[in-house]
């Protein structure tokens, strides 16, 4: 398997609670590498620009200002099939259905509060890194 990039958001629901470390730990466990990190406001325009893709969804203004009413840690993720390997990290998005020792149900509060994001693919990722990390910021 191919080494690959991948882009998480820790949400402010998990920075509120001071869960940055512990998510980090579960990331590394995992095998998977932190190469680029920094924690940020993002802006309306951020939010509403990232989630553009669920634009015409119900649940976009709700996601956008929870997005924006903390801060988040942004990161770039790497190692062998890092997109899927973190996105099984995370676990289901309802962390009821999320499988034993993932983030999501050791520390999500619900679906929406849900305390992180993955990419789901390799344009996606690819994507998501150019939004909030220039080059010389990702140190591998």
């Amino acid at each position: 398997m191919a080494i690959e990039r991948t882009f998480s958001i820790i949400k402010p629901d998990a920075t509120a609670r001071n869960l940055t470390g512990a998510v980090n730990a579960m990331i590394e466990q995992a095998g998977l590498r932190i190469v680029a990190q920094k924690r940020v406001r993002i802006t309306r325009e951020q939010a509403e620009t990232f989630y553009a893709v669920h634009k015409a969804r119900p649940f976009f203004g709700e996601l956008v200002d929870f997005m924006i009413s903390g801060p988040v840690v942004v990161q770039v993720l790497e190692g062998e099939g890092a997109i899927a390997k973190y996105r099984d990290v995370m676990g289901a998005t309802d962390p009821a259905k999320a499988a034993p020792n993932t983030i999501r149900k050791v520390h999500a509060r619900s679906i929406g509060e849900n305390s992180v994001h993955g990419s789901d693919a390799a344009d996606t990722a690819k994507q998501e890194i150019a939004q909030f990390f220039a080059g010389n910021e990702i140190v591998g």
